[in-house]
Protein backbone atom coordinates (compact mmCIF):
# COMPACT_ATOMS: atom_id res chain seq x y z
CA UNK A 1 0.00 0.00 0.00
CA UNK A 2 1.37 3.66 -0.74
CA UNK A 3 1.35 5.37 2.30
CA UNK A 4 -0.29 8.93 2.73
CA UNK A 5 2.90 11.06 1.98
CA UNK A 6 2.40 9.74 -1.72
CA UNK A 7 -0.52 11.22 -1.72
CA UNK A 8 0.09 14.67 -0.03
CA UNK A 9 3.10 15.45 -2.41
CA UNK A 10 0.59 14.61 -5.29
CA UNK A 11 -1.60 17.07 -3.67
CA UNK A 12 1.12 19.98 -3.16
CA UNK A 13 3.06 19.26 -6.79
CA UNK A 14 1.32 17.51 -9.14
CA UNK A 15 -0.78 19.20 -11.54
CA UNK A 16 -3.92 16.69 -13.21
CA UNK A 17 -5.22 17.39 -16.43
CA UNK A 18 -8.82 18.91 -17.13
CA UNK A 19 -8.79 18.22 -13.42
CA UNK A 20 -11.17 20.73 -10.71
CA UNK A 21 -7.89 21.77 -8.68
CA UNK A 22 -9.45 22.29 -5.70
CA UNK A 23 -11.65 18.83 -6.48
CA UNK A 24 -8.87 16.89 -6.49
CA UNK A 25 -6.99 18.49 -3.65
CA UNK A 26 -9.76 17.21 -1.29
CA UNK A 27 -10.52 13.96 -2.88
CA UNK A 28 -6.70 12.63 -2.85
CA UNK A 29 -4.62 10.68 -6.17
CA UNK A 30 -5.65 7.17 -6.89
CA UNK A 31 -1.82 5.64 -7.60
CA UNK A 32 -2.13 2.73 -10.20
CA UNK A 33 1.05 0.70 -9.98
CA UNK A 34 1.15 -1.71 -12.27
CA UNK A 35 -1.07 -3.68 -15.31
CA UNK A 36 -0.88 -6.72 -17.22
CA UNK A 37 -3.42 -7.19 -19.97
CA UNK A 38 -6.55 -5.17 -19.62
CA UNK A 39 -6.34 -4.92 -15.93
CA UNK A 40 -4.62 -2.29 -13.74
CA UNK A 41 -3.70 -2.53 -10.03
CA UNK A 42 -3.56 0.00 -7.92
CA UNK A 43 -1.80 1.30 -4.56
CA UNK A 44 -4.34 -0.78 -2.59
CA UNK A 45 -3.85 -4.26 -4.68
CA UNK A 46 -7.42 -3.86 -6.28
CA UNK A 47 -7.57 -5.22 -9.53
CA UNK A 48 -9.87 -3.50 -12.00
CA UNK A 49 -10.60 -4.43 -15.90
CA UNK A 50 -9.45 -0.88 -17.90
CA UNK A 51 -12.57 -0.58 -19.33
CA UNK A 52 -11.16 3.02 -21.47
CA UNK A 53 -7.44 1.69 -22.15
CA UNK A 54 -5.79 4.41 -20.20
CA UNK A 55 -7.05 7.81 -22.22
CA UNK A 56 -8.42 5.34 -25.22
CA UNK A 57 -5.07 4.90 -26.26
CA UNK A 58 -3.57 1.90 -24.24
CA UNK A 59 -4.68 -0.39 -28.01
CA UNK A 60 -2.73 -3.10 -27.52
CA UNK A 61 -3.10 -3.60 -23.86
CA UNK A 62 -0.46 -3.33 -21.04
CA UNK A 63 2.81 -5.63 -20.34
CA UNK A 64 3.96 -6.65 -23.60
CA UNK A 65 7.62 -7.57 -23.18
CA UNK A 66 8.12 -6.91 -26.98
CA UNK A 67 7.36 -3.42 -26.83
CA UNK A 68 9.50 -2.81 -23.68
CA UNK A 69 12.39 -4.57 -25.30
CA UNK A 70 11.98 -2.38 -28.59
CA UNK A 71 12.24 -0.01 -26.16
CA UNK A 72 15.33 -0.52 -24.62
CA UNK A 73 17.09 -1.56 -27.49
CA UNK A 74 16.57 1.54 -29.10
CA UNK A 75 17.57 3.68 -25.89
CA UNK A 76 20.80 1.41 -26.33
CA UNK A 77 21.46 1.83 -29.23
CA UNK A 78 20.63 5.40 -30.27
CA UNK A 79 18.41 7.42 -27.48
CA UNK A 80 17.55 10.19 -28.94
CA UNK A 81 18.44 11.39 -32.82
CA UNK A 82 16.72 15.13 -34.31
CA UNK A 83 15.34 15.27 -37.29
CA UNK A 84 16.41 18.73 -38.22
CA UNK A 85 19.47 19.53 -40.48
CA UNK A 86 18.34 16.93 -42.67
CA UNK A 87 19.48 13.92 -39.96
CA UNK A 88 17.40 11.06 -39.06
CA UNK A 89 16.90 7.63 -37.90
CA UNK A 90 16.32 3.90 -38.94
CA UNK A 91 13.21 3.77 -36.80
CA UNK A 92 11.92 6.71 -37.79
CA UNK A 93 12.28 6.10 -41.76
CA UNK A 94 11.09 2.86 -41.13
CA UNK A 95 7.83 3.56 -39.23
CA UNK A 96 7.09 6.41 -41.85
CA UNK A 97 6.98 3.80 -44.74
CA UNK A 98 5.21 1.40 -42.68
CA UNK A 99 2.70 3.99 -42.01
CA UNK A 100 1.92 5.52 -45.16
CA UNK A 101 1.91 2.27 -47.06
CA UNK A 102 -1.14 1.64 -44.95
CA UNK A 103 -2.51 4.76 -45.09
CA UNK A 104 -5.75 5.42 -47.28
CA UNK A 105 -4.77 6.92 -50.84
CA UNK A 106 -2.20 9.29 -51.23
CA UNK A 107 -1.75 9.94 -47.32
CA UNK A 108 2.22 9.10 -48.16
CA UNK A 109 3.76 12.36 -46.21
CA UNK A 110 3.94 11.44 -42.34
CA UNK A 111 5.27 14.35 -39.76
CA UNK A 112 5.78 12.73 -36.46
CA UNK A 113 4.42 14.86 -33.34
CA UNK A 114 4.37 13.85 -29.50
CA UNK A 115 0.52 13.83 -29.40
CA UNK A 116 -2.66 14.28 -31.16
CA UNK A 117 -2.81 18.50 -29.56
CA UNK A 118 0.55 18.75 -31.38
CA UNK A 119 -0.44 16.70 -34.37
CA UNK A 120 -3.54 18.71 -34.63
CA UNK A 121 -1.60 22.54 -33.98
CA UNK A 122 0.84 20.97 -36.90
CA UNK A 123 -2.24 20.53 -39.65
CA UNK A 124 -3.46 24.47 -38.82
CA UNK A 125 0.23 25.47 -39.90
CA UNK A 126 0.83 22.88 -42.94
CA UNK A 127 -3.00 24.43 -44.25
CA UNK A 128 -2.14 28.18 -44.24
CA UNK A 129 1.33 27.45 -45.46
CA UNK A 130 -0.61 25.41 -48.40
CA UNK A 131 -3.29 28.48 -49.16
CA UNK A 132 -0.10 30.50 -49.09
CA UNK A 133 1.56 28.54 -51.36
CA UNK A 134 -1.56 28.23 -53.59
CA UNK A 135 -1.69 32.11 -54.08
CA UNK A 136 -4.60 32.48 -51.54
CA UNK A 137 -3.75 33.38 -47.98
CA UNK A 138 -7.02 34.71 -47.38
CA UNK A 139 -8.42 31.74 -46.63
CA UNK A 140 -7.88 31.65 -43.04
CA UNK A 141 -10.95 30.51 -41.70
CA UNK A 142 -11.63 26.78 -40.21
CA UNK A 143 -14.55 24.83 -39.35
CA UNK A 144 -14.96 22.33 -37.06
CA UNK A 145 -18.08 20.56 -35.06
CA UNK A 146 -19.99 21.17 -32.10
CA UNK A 147 -19.08 18.46 -29.02
CA UNK A 148 -15.98 17.79 -31.22
CA UNK A 149 -12.41 17.31 -29.39
CA UNK A 150 -9.31 18.39 -31.46
CA UNK A 151 -6.86 19.39 -28.34
CA UNK A 152 -6.53 21.50 -25.64
CA UNK A 153 -3.61 23.45 -27.24
CA UNK A 154 -4.09 27.47 -27.69
CA UNK A 155 -5.12 26.57 -31.33
CA UNK A 156 -6.79 22.88 -30.96
CA UNK A 157 -9.05 23.88 -27.80
CA UNK A 158 -10.31 26.69 -30.07
CA UNK A 159 -11.22 23.82 -32.66
CA UNK A 160 -12.49 21.45 -29.74
CA UNK A 161 -16.18 22.62 -29.35
CA UNK A 162 -16.44 21.78 -25.35
CA UNK A 163 -17.17 24.33 -23.00
CA UNK A 164 -14.47 23.31 -20.11
CA UNK A 165 -11.89 23.86 -23.01
CA UNK A 166 -13.57 27.24 -23.79
CA UNK A 167 -14.23 29.17 -20.60
CA UNK A 168 -10.93 31.57 -19.01
CA UNK A 169 -8.80 30.38 -22.35
CA UNK A 170 -10.23 33.26 -24.83
CA UNK A 171 -11.12 31.02 -27.12
CA UNK A 172 -12.41 30.02 -30.07
CA UNK A 173 -10.32 32.81 -31.62
CA UNK A 174 -12.58 34.41 -34.53
CA UNK A 175 -11.25 32.65 -37.34
CA UNK A 176 -12.43 29.22 -35.85
CA UNK A 177 -16.34 28.52 -36.66
CA UNK A 178 -18.73 25.29 -35.84
CA UNK A 179 -21.37 23.61 -37.15
CA UNK A 180 -24.04 21.19 -35.26
CA UNK A 181 -22.86 17.74 -34.34
CA UNK A 182 -24.79 14.89 -36.54
CA UNK A 183 -25.62 13.47 -33.12
CA UNK A 184 -28.11 10.82 -34.19
CA UNK A 185 -29.37 10.90 -30.17
CA UNK A 186 -30.34 14.06 -29.62
CA UNK A 187 -30.48 15.39 -33.49
CA UNK A 188 -33.63 17.98 -34.00
CA UNK A 189 -34.03 16.42 -37.44
CA UNK A 190 -34.60 13.37 -35.85
CA UNK A 191 -32.80 9.63 -35.85
CA UNK A 192 -33.23 9.16 -40.11
CA UNK A 193 -29.89 9.07 -41.11
CA UNK A 194 -30.42 10.40 -44.80
CA UNK A 195 -32.10 13.33 -43.05
CA UNK A 196 -29.27 13.92 -40.48
CA UNK A 197 -26.56 13.79 -43.44
CA UNK A 198 -28.30 16.18 -45.61
CA UNK A 199 -28.85 18.55 -42.29
CA UNK A 200 -25.08 18.40 -41.96
CA UNK A 201 -24.69 18.73 -45.54
CA UNK A 202 -26.57 22.02 -45.29
CA UNK A 203 -25.42 23.43 -42.17
CA UNK A 204 -21.37 23.33 -43.84
CA UNK A 205 -22.41 24.01 -47.13
CA UNK A 206 -24.58 27.51 -45.41
CA UNK A 207 -21.22 28.25 -42.64
CA UNK A 208 -19.12 28.29 -45.95
CA UNK A 209 -21.47 30.96 -47.66
CA UNK A 210 -21.42 33.13 -44.10
CA UNK A 211 -17.90 33.32 -44.23
CA UNK A 212 -16.50 33.47 -48.11
CA UNK A 213 -16.03 30.57 -49.78
CA UNK A 214 -12.80 32.22 -51.00
CA UNK A 215 -12.00 32.66 -46.84
CA UNK A 216 -12.33 28.72 -45.90
CA UNK A 217 -9.56 27.08 -45.54
CA UNK A 218 -10.32 23.61 -43.94
CA UNK A 219 -12.73 21.55 -42.13
CA UNK A 220 -12.15 19.12 -39.38
CA UNK A 221 -14.11 16.08 -38.27
CA UNK A 222 -13.36 12.64 -36.27
CA UNK A 223 -15.06 10.09 -37.63
CA UNK A 224 -16.79 8.90 -34.19
CA UNK A 225 -16.65 12.13 -31.95
CA UNK A 226 -15.04 10.88 -28.62
CA UNK A 227 -14.76 13.21 -26.09
CA UNK A 228 -18.07 14.59 -26.87
CA UNK A 229 -19.70 11.26 -25.95
CA UNK A 230 -18.92 9.04 -28.45
CA UNK A 231 -21.34 10.42 -30.67
CA UNK A 232 -21.43 8.09 -34.29
CA UNK A 233 -22.80 9.38 -37.20
CA UNK A 234 -24.86 7.96 -39.52
CA UNK A 235 -23.52 5.85 -42.03
CA UNK A 236 -22.44 7.80 -45.00
CA UNK A 237 -21.98 10.57 -43.07
CA UNK A 238 -18.67 10.76 -43.31
CA UNK A 239 -18.13 10.36 -46.75
CA UNK A 240 -20.51 12.73 -47.36
CA UNK A 241 -19.06 15.58 -45.94
CA UNK A 242 -15.24 14.47 -47.48
CA UNK A 243 -16.97 14.81 -50.91
CA UNK A 244 -18.81 18.45 -50.17
CA UNK A 245 -15.74 19.95 -49.05
CA UNK A 246 -13.74 18.45 -52.50
CA UNK A 247 -16.72 20.34 -54.39
CA UNK A 248 -16.50 23.55 -52.37
CA UNK A 249 -12.29 22.80 -52.99
CA UNK A 250 -11.86 22.81 -48.81
CA UNK A 251 -9.15 20.80 -47.00
CA UNK A 252 -10.55 17.55 -45.13
CA UNK A 253 -9.03 16.94 -41.75
CA UNK A 254 -9.64 13.63 -40.56
CA UNK A 255 -9.16 13.27 -36.71
CA UNK A 256 -8.34 9.87 -35.67
CA UNK A 257 -6.62 10.59 -32.30
CA UNK A 258 -9.10 8.18 -30.70
CA UNK A 259 -10.11 6.29 -33.86
CA UNK A 260 -7.06 5.33 -35.26
CA UNK A 261 -5.17 2.09 -35.06
CA UNK A 262 -8.00 -1.12 -34.68
CA UNK A 263 -10.29 0.83 -32.19
CA UNK A 264 -12.94 0.41 -34.52
CA UNK A 265 -12.47 -2.26 -36.47
CA UNK A 266 -9.75 -1.71 -38.97
CA UNK A 267 -6.13 0.22 -38.47
CA UNK A 268 -8.05 3.43 -39.52
CA UNK A 269 -11.90 4.51 -39.35
CA UNK A 270 -11.38 6.12 -42.62
CA UNK A 271 -11.14 2.79 -44.43
CA UNK A 272 -14.83 1.73 -43.23
CA UNK A 273 -16.20 4.37 -46.24
CA UNK A 274 -13.20 4.74 -48.10
CA UNK A 275 -12.51 8.15 -46.96
CA UNK A 276 -9.00 9.78 -47.98
CA UNK A 277 -8.79 13.00 -46.12
CA UNK A 278 -5.79 15.52 -47.15
CA UNK A 279 -4.88 15.13 -44.14
CA UNK A 280 -5.47 12.77 -40.93
CA UNK A 281 -3.85 12.96 -37.42
CA UNK A 282 -2.98 9.89 -34.93
CA UNK A 283 -1.99 9.39 -31.58
CA UNK A 284 -2.66 7.67 -28.52
CA UNK A 285 -2.84 4.07 -30.11
CA UNK A 286 0.54 4.62 -32.38
CA UNK A 287 2.18 3.51 -29.90
CA UNK A 288 -0.71 1.82 -27.56
CA UNK A 289 0.66 4.57 -25.25
CA UNK A 290 3.78 3.12 -23.59
CA UNK A 291 5.62 6.25 -24.93
CA UNK A 292 4.55 9.94 -26.32
CA UNK A 293 3.82 9.99 -30.08
CA UNK A 294 1.58 11.37 -32.79
CA UNK A 295 1.77 11.71 -36.48
CA UNK A 296 0.22 14.02 -39.23
CA UNK A 297 -0.44 12.39 -42.48
CA UNK A 298 -0.08 14.33 -45.52
CA UNK A 299 -1.59 13.49 -48.97
CA UNK A 300 1.11 13.82 -51.41
CA UNK A 301 -1.36 16.76 -53.52
CA UNK A 302 -0.45 18.56 -50.63
CA UNK A 303 2.81 17.82 -49.90
CA UNK A 304 3.96 18.60 -53.56
CA UNK A 305 2.71 22.16 -53.07
CA UNK A 306 4.18 23.60 -50.26
CA UNK A 307 7.65 21.75 -51.04
CA UNK A 308 7.17 23.29 -54.90
CA UNK A 309 6.49 26.46 -52.33
CA UNK A 310 9.08 26.16 -50.04
CA UNK A 311 12.09 25.26 -53.24
CA UNK A 312 15.10 25.77 -50.82
CA UNK A 313 13.86 27.76 -48.43
CA UNK A 314 13.32 25.83 -45.01
CA UNK A 315 9.74 25.29 -44.36
CA UNK A 316 9.28 26.97 -40.53
CA UNK A 317 7.77 24.10 -38.11
CA UNK A 318 9.31 21.52 -35.82
CA UNK A 319 10.03 19.92 -32.81
CA UNK A 320 12.79 18.80 -30.83
CA UNK A 321 10.95 15.26 -30.45
CA UNK A 322 9.75 15.26 -33.55
CA UNK A 323 10.17 11.30 -35.09
CA UNK A 324 11.93 10.24 -31.56
CA UNK A 325 13.37 6.84 -31.87
CA UNK A 326 12.62 5.54 -29.34
CA UNK A 327 9.08 6.10 -29.65
CA UNK A 328 9.24 5.17 -33.16
CA UNK A 329 10.95 2.12 -32.46
CA UNK A 330 7.29 1.40 -30.16
CA UNK A 331 5.66 2.01 -32.88
CA UNK A 332 6.97 -0.40 -35.23
CA UNK A 333 6.61 -3.43 -32.58
CA UNK A 334 3.09 -2.03 -32.09
CA UNK A 335 2.17 -2.02 -35.41
CA UNK A 336 3.42 -5.52 -35.58
CA UNK A 337 1.36 -6.41 -32.67
CA UNK A 338 -1.68 -5.26 -34.25
CA UNK A 339 -1.56 -7.49 -37.45
CA UNK A 340 -0.36 -10.12 -35.35
CA UNK A 341 -3.62 -10.54 -34.38
CA UNK A 342 -4.81 -8.26 -31.55
CA UNK A 343 -6.82 -6.06 -34.66
CA UNK A 344 -8.43 -9.38 -35.19
CA UNK A 345 -9.31 -10.17 -31.27
CA UNK A 346 -10.31 -6.38 -31.13
CA UNK A 347 -13.32 -7.04 -33.73
CA UNK A 348 -14.21 -10.21 -32.04
CA UNK A 349 -14.38 -8.13 -28.64
CA UNK A 350 -15.48 -5.30 -30.23
CA UNK A 351 -19.19 -7.52 -31.19
CA UNK A 352 -19.17 -9.29 -27.74
CA UNK A 353 -18.80 -5.62 -25.95
CA UNK A 354 -21.45 -4.39 -28.27
CA UNK A 355 -24.07 -7.04 -27.59
CA UNK A 356 -22.99 -6.94 -24.43
CA UNK A 357 -23.71 -3.06 -23.82
CA UNK A 358 -27.14 -3.55 -25.79
CA UNK A 359 -28.57 -6.25 -23.43
CA UNK A 360 -28.56 -3.50 -20.54
CA UNK A 361 -30.87 -0.91 -22.97
CA UNK A 362 -34.33 -1.85 -20.92
CA UNK A 363 -32.46 -0.87 -18.15
CA UNK A 364 -35.01 2.15 -16.64
CA UNK A 365 -31.66 4.63 -16.67
CA UNK A 366 -30.31 3.31 -19.98
CA UNK A 367 -31.81 6.08 -23.07
CA UNK A 368 -29.29 4.79 -26.08
CA UNK A 369 -26.47 2.53 -26.80
CA UNK A 370 -23.95 3.08 -29.83
CA UNK A 371 -20.65 2.35 -30.88
CA UNK A 372 -18.65 0.88 -33.28
CA UNK A 373 -15.79 -1.44 -32.60
CA UNK A 374 -14.08 -0.89 -29.41
CA UNK A 375 -15.40 2.17 -28.64
CA UNK A 376 -18.99 2.60 -27.27
CA UNK A 377 -21.10 4.58 -24.83
CA UNK A 378 -24.46 4.48 -23.05
CA UNK A 379 -26.45 7.49 -22.00
CA UNK A 380 -28.28 7.85 -19.09
CA UNK A 381 -31.45 9.37 -18.73
CA UNK A 382 -34.64 9.98 -16.47
CA UNK A 383 -37.11 10.03 -19.16
CA UNK A 384 -36.62 7.55 -21.61
CA UNK A 385 -39.37 9.09 -23.95
CA UNK A 386 -37.91 12.21 -23.23
CA UNK A 387 -34.49 11.78 -22.88
CA UNK A 388 -34.06 13.48 -19.64
CA UNK A 389 -30.36 13.90 -18.84
CA UNK A 390 -29.21 12.73 -15.13
CA UNK A 391 -29.92 15.57 -12.52
CA UNK A 392 -26.58 17.60 -12.37
CA UNK A 393 -27.23 17.54 -8.83
CA UNK A 394 -26.30 13.45 -9.16
CA UNK A 395 -23.11 14.53 -10.30
CA UNK A 396 -22.61 11.57 -12.33
CA UNK A 397 -18.84 11.93 -14.10
CA UNK A 398 -17.45 11.90 -10.42
CA UNK A 399 -20.26 9.53 -8.67
CA UNK A 400 -20.46 6.95 -11.88
CA UNK A 401 -17.14 6.56 -11.90
CA UNK A 402 -16.22 5.91 -8.30
CA UNK A 403 -19.15 3.38 -8.05
CA UNK A 404 -17.73 1.53 -10.95
CA UNK A 405 -14.26 1.90 -9.81
CA UNK A 406 -15.59 0.04 -6.28
CA UNK A 407 -17.01 -2.48 -8.33
CA UNK A 408 -13.62 -3.01 -10.47
CA UNK A 409 -14.02 -0.90 -13.60
CA UNK A 410 -12.41 2.09 -15.29
CA UNK A 411 -14.53 3.73 -17.44
CA UNK A 412 -14.99 7.03 -18.71
CA UNK A 413 -17.83 9.15 -17.26
CA UNK A 414 -18.89 12.42 -18.90
CA UNK A 415 -20.93 15.03 -16.97
CA UNK A 416 -24.00 14.89 -18.95
CA UNK A 417 -24.06 10.97 -17.86
CA UNK A 418 -22.46 9.30 -20.95
CA UNK A 419 -20.89 6.57 -20.02
CA UNK A 420 -17.49 5.65 -22.52
CA UNK A 421 -15.61 2.57 -22.92
CA UNK A 422 -12.44 2.33 -25.48
CA UNK A 423 -11.09 -0.95 -23.70
CA UNK A 424 -7.60 -2.48 -24.58
CA UNK A 425 -7.59 -4.79 -28.00
CA UNK A 426 -6.55 -7.34 -26.26
CA UNK A 427 -9.50 -7.99 -24.03
CA UNK A 428 -10.54 -11.74 -23.58
CA UNK A 429 -14.44 -12.97 -23.60
CA UNK A 430 -14.01 -13.08 -19.29
CA UNK A 431 -12.67 -9.24 -19.50
CA UNK A 432 -15.52 -8.14 -22.05
CA UNK A 433 -17.97 -9.77 -19.53
CA UNK A 434 -17.06 -8.08 -16.28
CA UNK A 435 -17.35 -4.87 -18.10
CA UNK A 436 -21.05 -5.52 -18.63
CA UNK A 437 -21.74 -7.13 -15.50
CA UNK A 438 -19.88 -4.25 -13.49
CA UNK A 439 -21.42 -1.79 -15.68
CA UNK A 440 -24.81 -3.14 -14.37
CA UNK A 441 -24.12 -2.81 -10.86
CA UNK A 442 -22.80 0.14 -11.27
CA UNK A 443 -26.04 1.54 -13.40
CA UNK A 444 -28.41 -0.43 -10.59
CA UNK A 445 -26.97 1.22 -7.53
CA UNK A 446 -26.99 4.60 -9.67
CA UNK A 447 -30.73 3.84 -9.94
CA UNK A 448 -31.10 4.29 -5.71
CA UNK A 449 -29.14 7.52 -5.47
CA UNK A 450 -31.77 10.30 -3.75
CA UNK A 451 -31.21 12.52 -6.33
CA UNK A 452 -31.41 10.43 -9.33
CA UNK A 453 -34.55 9.09 -7.50
CA UNK A 454 -36.38 12.20 -7.02
CA UNK A 455 -35.65 13.05 -10.97
CA UNK A 456 -37.63 10.16 -11.75
CA UNK A 457 -40.61 10.11 -9.85
CA UNK A 458 -40.75 13.67 -11.32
Amino acid sequence: MYSNSLIELDRAHLVHPVASYRGHEQQGVRVLSSAKGATIIDGHGRQLVDGFAGLWCVNAGYGHETIVEAAARQMRELPYATAYFGLGCESAIRLAAELAERAPGDLKHIYFTLGGSDAIDSTVRFIRYYWFARGEPQRDQFISIEQGYHGSSTVGAGLTALPNFHTGFGVPLDWQHKIPSPYPYRNPVGQDANTIIQASLAALRSKVEAIGASRVAAFYAEPIQGSGGVIVPPNGWMKAMRDLCKELDILFVADEVITGFGRTGPLFACSEEDIVPDFMTTAKGLTSGYVPMGAVFMADHVYQVIADRAGTSAVGHGYTYSAHPVSAAVGLEVLKLYEGGLLENGIKAGAMLMAGLESLRDHPLVGDVRGRGMLAAIELVVDKAAKTPLPAEAQPSRRIFDRAWENGLVLRAFANGVLGYAPPLCCTDADIEAIIKRTERTLDQTLEDPDVRRALKG
